[in-house]
C-alpha cells in the first residue's frame, strides 16, 4: 500500500523509515529539514540496528500523491493544520492513523473529517530526532493499533500485517483500552519530568516520587474503570513501572518540548482526560495539580 507520513520526527521518521525499508512506498512530509532529507535521506540510529533510507520527501501535501494510509505523527497542538494538510492525501478509502498522545483526539479529528476512516496508533518507544534527517531510537519500539471508525476491516488488518512485516511489534487492540493504557504512562511521566526538571529514571529512583507516579497511574486506572474501560488495571501499572525501571534514562516528548520552548500537549494529555473522567464522576486530584503546574510553566516559557 501507499503510505504518507505527516510529521517526520522521532515517531513518524522511525515508523515511516521501517515501513520504507521493508519495501512499502512511503511519502514523507517535512518542514525544517526538507531540503536535507530530500538530498541525503533519513538515518535511523537504532538500538536494534541502525539503517539509512532514501526518502520520498515533500514540503507540501499538495505535491504528494493520494495515499492508502496516512500516519499523522504531528504533535497534537498542531492538529488545526490538518484541515489543509490532510485533504490532498485522501481518497475514498484512505485510512488515517493518529499516532499521537492523549485522549479525545479521534473524536475531534472525526468532527473535522466526518467521512474519513480513522484509527489510533499508540507508540511505546523511546526515540528523539537529534538533528536534521536523523532519528535516535534508544529502546522499545512497539505500537498498538486500534480501530476507531475504519469501515473496511480488511484494510485495517492489512495495515497491522504490514507493520509487523516491517519488523515492528504491533498489537491490535480495542480503541478505548488502547488510549487509556497509554495514558497510564503518559500522564505521570510526561508532566512530572517537566515539573521536576528530571528524567524517568530519577523519578523512580526516589521513593517519594516513585509513590507519586504510582498514585497518578492509579488515578488513570480509576478513571478508565469509571468509564467502563476494561483491561486497564493495577497489574498494568506494575508492568509500566517495571518497564520504565528497565528502560534507558529518558526525557519524554513533553520534556523536550518544554526544553526547546515549544508548546506542550497539555490539552489532550491532561485537560481532556481529566474532563472526561470528571464527567463520569471520577476526579483525578493529583493529575489535576500536575495539569495546573504545566499550564503555569507553559505561560511562563
Amino acid at each position: 500500500m501507499k503510505y504518507g507520513v505527516i510529521g517526520t520526527g522521532a515517531i513518524g521518521g522511525y515508523y515511516g523509515a521501517k515501513l520504507a525499508r521493508a519495501g512499502q512506498e512511503v511519502q514523507f512530509l517535512l518542514h525544517k529539514d526538507y531540503e536535507y532529507v530530500k538530498a541525503n535521506g533519513l538515518q535511523v540510529d537504532s538500538c536494534d540496528g541502525s539503517f539509512h533510507i532514501e526518502a520520498n520527501a515533500y514540503a507540501r501535501t499538495a505535491d504528494m500523491p493520494q495515499c492508502d494510509v496516512v500516519l499523522v505523527c504531528l504533535k497534537s497542538v498542531n492538529n488545526g493544520k490538518l484541515k489543509e494538510l490532510l485533504p490532498p492525501l485522501l481518497h475514498e478509502h484512505t485510512l488515517v492513523v493518529m499516532i499521537q498522545n492523549g485522549i479525545g483526539i479521534e473524536p475531534d479529528v472525526q468532527a473535522m473529517f466526518p467521512g474519513v476512516q480513522l484509527a489510533a496508533g499508540l507508540a511505546f518507544i523511546c526515540s528523539a530526532k537529534t538533528e536534521p534527517g536523523r532519528v535516535s531510537h534508544q529502546c522499545y519500539g512497539s505500537i498498538n493499533l486500534a480501530n476507531y471508525s475504519c469501515r473496511d476491516e480488511r484494510l485495517f488488518e492489512a495495515v497491522v500485517s504490514e507493520f509487523r512485516a516491517a519488523g515492528i511489534e504491533t498489537g491490535q487492540v480495542e480503541y478505548h483500552e488502547a488510549r487509556w493504557k497509554k495514558a497510564v504512562w503518559n500522564m505521570p511521566f510526561n508532566g512530572m519530568t517537566v515539573a521536576l526538571h528530571t528524567q524517568t529514571d530519577l523519578l523512580l529512583r526516589d521513593p517519594s516520587t516513585r509513590q507519586l507516579i504510582r498514585d497518578q497511574m492509579m488515578e488513570v486506572v480509576g478513571a478508565s474503570r469509571a468509564l467502563g474501560v476494561s483491561g486497564v488495571d493495577e497489574a498494568f501499572v506494575e508492568k509500566m513501572i517495571q518497564m520504565t525501571d528497565e528502560m534507558t534514562p529518558y526525557s519524554p516528548s513533553m520534556r523536550l518540548d518544554y526544553d526547546f520552548h515549544r508548546p506542550m500537549e497539555i490539552h489532550y494529555l491532561y485537560t481532556r482526560p481529566i474532563e472526561i473522567a470528571r464527567e463520569a464522576g471520577f476526579p483525578m486530584p493529583k493529575l489535576e495539580m500536575l495539569e495546573a503546574e504545566l499550564k503555569f510553566l507553559q505561560k511562563n516559557l
